[in-house]
């Protein structure tokens, strides 16, 4: 998979993909990620990238000539599955978005700055408007790293263990259940017996139990989803 991430404070991105499992995703060749300066595709002195409102109002917009010129170049390189837009006003991230996009082979993140950008730029180019959350960042950049983060675990070979990921919170809508690990008791608190039973199919059923009751009281809009 192949990931390029437009934005004008890359410096922002990088440390993200330095790390843990996105740096070990990278260096073993499972992902390639690219950050591009919306500045370099800028002209005049000033390299701007942004503009005021047409019709008056607070803030700046991102121009729609620089996104063209880097997008256009990128697409002429390579044929792009997906370019998502990080924006407050897009669909909620989840589980079953990281699962749709961890099967592309290339897309573009595209990350919203100021006021966001103007709006020929999401009618010409974007195919997919993501959002992780309601609540508004100063920029794209933490979105499309959450993004990224949540994606890139679940390509093959990423994480150690292949059936980690499809055990992990949100997979069936559902909450993931207590997990436990030595000592067996500390400060006088046990771990359930079940899981010392040796009994996988017990263990399992007890687990799909603690899920779904976790999931219940956390959050039951999922169990809505689910019917």
């Amino acid at each position: 998979m192949r990931i390029d991430i437009i934005t004008v404070l890359p410096e922002l991105l990088k440390s993200p993909f330095e790390a843990s499992i996105l740096k070990r995703a990278i260096e073993a060749g499972l992902v390639e990620v690219h950050f591009h300066n919306l500045r370099d595709f800028a002209t005049g002195n000033y390299k701007s990238i942004d503009d005021t409102q047409f019709g008056g109002g607070a803030g700046m917009v991102m121009s729609i000539a620089p996104i063209d010129k880097c997008i256009s170049k990128l697409q002429a390189e390579r044929n792009y599955d997906e370019i998502i837009y990080m924006t407050p006003d897009g669909e909620q991230l989840n589980q079953s978005i990281a699962n749709q996009t961890s099967l592309k082979e290339n897309i573009i993140i595209l990350c919203g700055h100021y006021k966001g950008v103007d709006q020929r730029v999401r009618d010409k180019f974007i195919t997919r408007e993501i959002s992780i959350g309601d609540y508004v960042l100063s920029g794209g950049e933490l979105g499309a790293a959450v993004l990224c983060d949540a994606v890139i675990r679940l390509i093959p070979g990423v994480l150690g263990n292949e059936t980690s990921a499809l055990t992990d919170s949100f997979q069936d809508n559902l909450l993931a259940p207590p997990i436990y690990t030595k000592p067996r008791e500390y400060d006088g608190m046990k771990v359930p017996e079940v899981l010392f039973s040796g009994n996988f199919a017990k263990i399992e059923k007890w687990r799909e139990e603690q899920a779904y009751k976790r999931t219940q009281e956390r959050r039951p809009d999922l169990l809505d989803d689910k019917q």
